[in-house]
């Protein structure tokens, strides 16, 4: 269980189903058994008309690679999510929330990879998602980067947005000492408070 508003990071090795947990709270997968409930919704027993309402609406995904439109500037990006949810955040001031008020104009090529991870967080956020989603958001960052992403993710975690991670990097979910939840094989075999291998 996950507590509406709290920060839970995933952890465990690669091809122990952190991906598949997130795509499956995302309403990208289904499963084949047991049950998905959130905010009281059977959202394994969604039909697809709902699942895609949901993932518009309720779910915000930022994923490892960014997924950014090449040919779109940087606000172009994070406008283009607002134009299939209902009730959207203003996309200029998204992008300078998360600390792009000078680069919302340059291409996605224009951009280092830190910066294209926030446009990419700033397109997650703009549909004001109750949920965020992150799947190894700083696997292509260098270490100051990737801390400055996890700070800014725990920024909008204080704000009042639930946010589930997925990462393998170790010294971050060492600093960060938030909820842990570790993966192997399919199971989760440990869900402490504390670092990466659950020492608070």
């Amino acid at each position: 269980e996950i507590e509406k508003g709290e920060l839970v990071v995933i952890v465990g090795p690669s091809g122990a189903g952190k991906t598949t947990a997130l795509n499956v709270l995302g309403g990208m997968d289904n499963v084949t058994s047991g049950e998905v409930i959130i905010d009281g919704q059977r959202v394994d027993k969604y039909s697809e008309k709902e699942l895609t309402h949901y993932r518009r609406e309720d779910i915000g995904f930022v994923f490892q690679f960014y997924n950014l439109v090449q040919n779109l500037t940087a606000l172009e990006n994070v406008e283009l999510a607002t134009q299939i949810c209902k009730k959207p955040l203003n996309p200029k001031t998204t992008i300078e929330k998360v600390g792009l008020k000078n680069r919302k104009d340059n291409f996605p090529s224009q951009l280092s990879g830190g910066e294209q991870q926030r446009v990419a967080l700033a397109r997650a956020l703009v549909n004001n998602p109750s949920m965020l989603i992150a799947d190894e958001p700083t696997g292509n960052l260098d270490p100051d980067t990737a801390w400055d992403i996890m700070r800014l993710l725990n920024e909008i975690n204080l704000r009042g947005t639930t946010l589930v991670v997925a990462t393998h990097a170790k010294d971050i979910v060492d600093r960060m000492n938030k909820r842990v939840i570790r993966i192997e094989h399919g199971n989760i075999i440990s869900d402490k408070k504390g670092g990466y291998d659950g020492e608070a």
